[in-house]
């Protein structure tokens, strides 16, 4: 990672994330459409201007941490993390294939990824105790946990959030990407989360609210935390889900729906076109 990578970039970044992603998912006729193309901007963000790490040393103790808590959305995830140099583009093809190392869900096969997940609620509590041990081993290691929306419903999430107050973990970074859609609708109509900000407020957080398609707004926000913070930060990143492709954007029916080799042609189209 270099903090030098300038803002255009990183946007070109997102695109050939948003691009990849894409064509595991069709190439592999499963994944996670929507959902992984509304957190691209902040993966593009935290792994191309914030986090500190070395893809050819991915044990170093010193590294920041980072979480994909919703971990269904792998394809960005992986996409990111070739984009990193922790895998090649070439096996970004194997997602999918029978004996691939690329799962359905985060697998610490893959040089990089902290911690398996896709059961949802565990990331924060694994996050939780990275961010600990870093502390008392006097680390200036950061971690970072992406969260899902609909994930919020889950009760583990607001064990963690307390114990992290209780314990003053100031290096610890949740992020939630609230795109507002879930695979049944949307997601206060499932369980209402709408007063999210006052939640976590309650529970001794930092809270932000921040356009989390927005890079220039992205790195903002993660900049200043670097400089000034004394407990642990909630970033509410508001998403459109299905970011950059028009067909796909604010439609439940794409949380988990494969593009036929048309819709594939038209949203390569679209994103090669901003």
């Amino acid at each position: 990672m270099s903090s030098h990578i300038q803002i255009d970039t990183i946007h070109n970044i997102s695109k050939d994330i948003r691009i990849k992603l894409l064509h595991m998912i069709y190439n592999a006729k499963s994944g996670h459409t929507g959902g992984s193309l509304s957190c691209v901007d902040i993966l593009a963000t935290l792994y191309f201007r914030i986090l500190r790490y070395d893809s050819a040393h991915p044990d170093d103790p010193n590294r920041d941490r980072f979480i994909l808590s919703k971990g269904h959305s792998v394809e960005a995830y992986y996409a990111t993390l070739a984009e990193a140099g922790f895998l090649s583009d070439e096996e970004l093809h194997s997602y999918g294939v029978f004996n691939t190392r690329l799962f359905g869900h985060p697998t610490i096969k893959i040089p990089g990824i902290e911690a398996a997940s896709g059961a949802l609620g565990h990331g924060l509590s694994i996050g939780l105790g990275m961010a600990i041990a870093a502390m008392r081993d006097n680390r200036e290691s950061r971690v970072y946990v992406l969260m899902g929306d609909g994930e919020q419903a889950e009760g583990s999430i607001w064990e963690a959030a307390m114990a992290a107050s209780h314990y003053h973990v100031s290096n610890l970074v949740a992020i939630i990407d609230n795109n507002k859609l879930q695979i049944s609708g949307n997601v206060d109509d499932v369980m209402r989360i709408s007063c999210l900000k006052k939640r976590w407020s309650a529970f001794g957080w930092n809270v932000i609210e921040v356009d989390g398609n927005n890079i220039q707004e992205l790195i903002k926000t993660f900049e200043e935390l670097q400089r000034n913070q004394e407990e642990p930060t909630l970033i509410i990143a508001h998403t459109i889900k299905g970011k950059g492709v028009s067909f796909m954007e604010n439609n439940p029916a794409w949380h988990h729906k494969v593009p036929t080799e048309e819709e594939l042609k038209t949203a390569i189209s679209e994103l090669e076109s901003v």
